[in-house]
């Protein structure tokens, strides 16, 4: 019997890995611009992308559904300008955004509460991650020059409510498989 669901989250731990690749080839560029609190944005975004995989494989292996890892395809590493990567990572929230909206619709046209409970944590995760890359990308078309954005960066704490992005006891986030990061 085919469970559309578990193939959607199997696809979806890979999806959530490559988006962890890509942020670290973004944050590895703006270190090589010397634009230390964009790369600092961005490596944060890659150990958070990792935590949403780790959270999906614990699920699969407590729902006992067959866990392969799914290989990734290379990611972009070299850009025109610091905006280039900003529109990159806006487009891949929304893509994992569509991503996960078919996640929860899979577990609910298949009757699996466990699944659409389980999904709505990251869709409201995604919410926050499409605003948060969107204000980012606002503010640097809207900057004099780059040096703007970092001091932006520097003032404001973007993507994380004011909070800890990590998973922590207690915070209702899924527990990711080996732990936080």
């Amino acid at each position: 019997m085919s469970h559309p669901f578990n193939e959607l989250l199997t696809s979806q731990l890979g999806n959530e890995f490559a988006a962890s690749q890509q942020y670290i080839a973004i944050a590895s560029w703006f270190d090589g611009q010397d634009l230390p609190r964009l790369a600092k944005h961005f490596y944060r975004q890659s150990l958070e992308e990792r935590n949403h995989a780790m959270m999906m494989l614990q699920y699969m292996l407590d729902r006992g559904i067959k866990v392969e890892i799914p290989g990734i395809e290379p990611v972009r590493n070299d850009f025109g300008s610091a905006e280039e990567p900003l529109v990159l990572a806006l487009a891949q929230e929304i893509e994992v955004t569509d991503q996960i909206k078919a996640l929860f619709a899979a577990a609910r046209a298949e009757n699996d509460p466990l699944g659409e409970q389980f999904m709505l944590w990251f869709l409201k995760e995604q919410v926050e991650e499409v605003a948060s890359m969107s204000t980012l990308l606002n503010v640097a078309r809207r900057a004099t020059n780059v040096f703007d954005v970092e001091t932006f960066l520097a003032r404001e704490r973007v993507g994380d409510g004011g909070r800890s992005r990590s998973p922590v006891e207690g915070s209702g986030s899924p527990a990711p498989a080996g732990g936080a990061l």
